[in-house]
């Protein structure tokens, strides 16, 4: 039995999981480029990524990967905007290819 239906929870879609992921991505990416940031706004809007948006993506949900069984003392801080686990990262990467998108 997996911790989901255990704990009566349901495991998040994967357009949950880019619903929660996604504003997190623009707001650090609108800290290091505003232009870019804004035009991947306007792209995540109609849910329609370009091929650089989408890559950008996949790479920072991969580097932001936080919850993992072995990174306890070198992980990203535990007050990071948002906790990003393992089946996070295969979720958006899931999302951008029914998409599209070749990650």
């Amino acid at each position: 039995m997996n911790d989901a239906a255990h704990t009566g929870s349901h495991a998040p879609s994967d357009e949950e999981v880019a619903m929660r992921l996604v504003p997190v991505w623009l707001a650090e990416a609108a800290r290091n480029d505003a232009g870019a940031a804004e035009r991947a706004g306007h792209e995540w809007e109609s849910r329609a990524l370009s091929e650089e948006s989408a890559r950008e993506l996949a790479d920072w949900v991969t580097a932001r990967v936080t919850d993992t069984g072995f990174n306890t003392d070198k992980g990203p801080a535990p007050d990071a905007p948002a906790r990003v686990s393992v089946a996070d990262k295969t979720a958006l990467h899931r999302w951008l290819a029914a998409h599209g998108h070749d990650v």
